[in-house]
């Protein structure tokens, strides 16, 4: 399986932060400059984080555990989804409900209320209306959209990984009540202090998104045992670039990051800049 790479990090454009006004100062550590009003998160961090996030994962998987996606938000809900299908793990796309962990108890119910509705035989829909069955049916459908990602999750997960620590606070605070392991993926407005094991990227964007989630599920299935599809190697032009871009990016010295880091990452941070205030708008 191929590693994630700093140039591809860049491509989807994970080094955007949020507007600086809206940082959080704990997550100073993780910024390497500013341009035009928004922070330019350190891709070396994040690709350290990456990869130490999915050794940590794939150790879990290895001891049977197993891991819950959350990503509710609109940019997460199909890479989320895509992604826990593939490694055929649980998930969480719609809506959180308080209590999905800390009162699993209650969750469980209603997934079985849901499994019931499913089979058309079931008992309950003897000698009922009309407007008693399309009831049931609306009532099948709610539950379904709510726990389609839950239905076969017989204990709570050993970890989650989610998408957006602000987004997803209620779901991180009852996983570390309950001692569950917490990944995810944050971006300069939150928090890393609260999160166990952080990767700080641009939570807004669907590629990078995609591209981090996609190579946790690829990790959890080579856990399994099962394989993935491995793209063809960079040829030696590309690599000595690639290695540029990394060596640019360790650089402590970041007040001349434009000069130190080429033209490549400018172009990036040109193109960018107006998706990133236009994210920000929408909020």
């Amino acid at each position: 399986m191929n590693q994630i790479t700093t140039k591809d990090l860049l491509d989807a454009g994970a080094h955007f932060g949020h507007k600086t006004s809206k940082w959080h100062p704990n997550f100073k550590p993780y910024i390497i400059t500013k341009k035009n009003g928004i922070h330019i998160i350190d891709m070396k961090k994040t690709s350290d984080s990456i990869y130490k996030i999915g050794k940590e994962i794939g150790n879990i998987v290895k001891e049977g555990g197993h891991i819950l996606f959350v990503g509710t938000k609109k940019q997460a809900k199909d890479p989320v989804q895509q992604a826990a299908d593939k490694c055929g793990m649980f998930y969480v796309v719609d809506r959180w409900l308080g209590g999905t962990l800390t009162n699993y108890s209650t969750i469980k119910k209603s997934i079985k209320r849901l499994l019931l509705l499913e089979k058309e035989s079931s008992p309950i829909y003897a000698n009922l209306t009309k407007k008693e069955m399309a009831s049931l049916q609306r009532e099948r459908i709610k539950l379904g959209d709510l726990h389609r990602g839950l239905k076969d999750m017989k204990h709570l997960p050993s970890a989650i990984f989610f998408v957006d620590g602000v987004h997803e606070r209620i779901a991180i605070k009852e996983a570390k009540t309950l001692g569950i392991k917490v990944f995810g993926i944050i971006d300069s407005n939150t928090d890393p202090t609260q999160i166990e094991y952080p990767i700080p990227a641009n939570d807004d964007s669907i590629k990078t998104i995609n591209l981090i989630v996609n190579y946790i599920s690829d990790i959890i299935i080579e856990s399994l045992g099962g394989s993935v599809e491995v793209e063809p190697t960079l040829n030696s032009k590309e690599d000595s670039q690639e290695a540029s871009v990394k060596s640019d990016l360790d650089e402590s010295n970041v007040s001349n990051i434009k000069k130190d880091q080429g033209n490549e990452l400018n172009e990036v941070l040109d193109k960018s800049v107006d998706i990133v205030n236009n994210k920000e708008e929408g909020k």
